[in-house]
């Protein structure tokens, strides 16, 4: 197996995190999002939709998204567990994953593409154009403001993000929140169950893949 990756984007980080969780090594190929890499035809016969990470099987299939990678490597070495044991486990991690996903990791993307100028015609990740729409960046961060509080109300109650044990939400949850603090200054400051949870989770091995 390979991955497709690039050190400086969110969603690759994930995937690499989860994979030094769970001790799986593998060979990388860094697309340079930058140089515009995802776009040249090399790539794009890798993945159409020109976006990292890319998972290649060794019989040449290629899975795309990073939490669809994350399944297949949860699948084919089920430990540590990850993604939960029981069904509420599951279900509970996938909840507030995806939870995370779209009111963290997209929020912040919003604000970053619709108000950077390398990002003028680019607003939106993948094959075709985009205009930036600035109002998007402003509710962008709303968005990010409302995801902070939903995440310092859980983690209240919670040691970690999907329950008592770590997990893949959590991977999710600590990259959102380095992704917003790129767009939002002093964003901990307020969030004192967010500040515990975050110097906990950053100093495992894996934050630092």
């Amino acid at each position: 197996m390979k991955l497709y990756d690039f050190k400086g984007a969110p969603n690759p980080r994930r995937v690499r995190m989860y994979m030094a969780e769970k001790g799986i090594s593998m060979p990388t190929q860094e697309i340079d999002l930058m140089a515009r890499e995802q776009h040249e035809d090399a790539f794009r016969a890798v993945n159409p939709w020109c976006t990292v990470p890319v998972l290649e099987l060794d019989d040449g299939t290629h899975i795309c998204e990073a939490m669809t990678i994350i399944r297949y490597l949860e699948a084919i070495q089920p430990e540590p567990p990850l993604l939960g044991t029981t069904p509420v486990e599951q279900a509970t991690i996938s909840m507030w994953e995806h939870k995370l996903e779209v009111d963290a990791m997209l929020a912040v993307g919003e604000v970053l593409r619709n108000s950077i100028h390398r990002f003028a015609g680019r607003a939106l990740p993948g094959p075709v154009d985009h205009e930036q729409i600035p109002a998007l960046a402003e509710r962008g961060r709303k968005r990010i403001a409302y995801f902070m509080e939903l995440l310092e109300e859980r983690l209240g109650e919670s040691e970690h993000v999907g329950g008592a044990d770590f997990s893949v939400a959590d991977i999710t949850a600590l990259v959102a929140v380095d992704f917003a603090a790129r767009v939002v200054e002093g964003l901990l400051d307020s969030h004192p169950n967010v500040q515990r949870w975050h110097e906990s989770v950053s100093a495992r091995p894996s934050a630092q893949a």
